[in-house]
């Protein structure tokens, strides 16, 4: 991840049609969901699928609870930029996942004492559409850079953004048409107003 706030990940996605409105809209990042999800896919999928990604996006593997083999296979094939699970699951990662670790923490869980220099900070369930608590939220901008992700869209999102102030957000449910199926004027709109709604941030 780049060292500047306004980052964008849109996440879930499971089509080449997504991956090319995610560059062209100007997201940072994007993500392949490897845990169970409508939006699950396989390693070799992913690997496809961020190809003409690579070098204009960061590819992010997105994981809940895995084991040590899952994520081996997924670095071998996919070779992601980062690996996204919940923070209980440092313990589980392969030493070459730590690197480019992106922990998550919930809002239904403890949060950090001492917190890493990034996390992504998400609902009680990934990609149910349900709204993280914004004020947990901001409490922990102040000590980390914090990617703010669950229940956001572009009716939302510049609201998000204002409240919490946080260093990037994340967007699945909130840019698709039906569960696991994006819409590429969503996810236009969504960077859209995100990216607007930073520049204020800025000014």
């Amino acid at each position: 991840m780049s060292g500047r706030r306004g980052w964008i990940k849109i996440c879930g996605l499971t089509s080449s049609e997504s991956v090319t409105a995610a560059m062209e809209a100007g997201a940072d990042a994007i993500g392949f969901v490897f845990a169970a999800s409508p939006r699950r896919i396989t390693a070799a999928e992913a690997a496809r699928l961020a190809g003409p990604a690579r070098g204009h996006l960061r590819c992010v593997a997105v994981f809940k609870h895995p084991s040590a083999i899952e994520v081996n296979e997924v670095l071998d094939v996919l070779d992601p930029d980062i690996v996204q699970t919940d923070h209980v699951d440092a313990a589980r990662l392969p030493q070459r996942a730590i690197a480019r670790f992106l922990p998550v923490y919930r809002e239904s869980g403890p949060l950090p004492t001492n917190p890493p220099r990034r996390l992504l900070f998400e609902g009680i369930s990934s990609g149910s559409g349900r709204t993280a608590d914004w004020n947990i939220a901001r409490s922990l901008t102040g000590t980390t850079e914090l990617v703010l992700a669950g229940g956001l869209g572009t009716e939302n999102v510049v609201e998000a953004i204002r409240t919490v102030r946080p260093f990037g957000v994340d967007v699945s449910s909130g840019v698709e048409i039906s569960p696991g199926i994006k819409s590429v004027q969503r996810i236009h709109d969504f960077v859209r107003a995100a990216r607007a709604a930073f520049e204020e941030l800025t000014v």
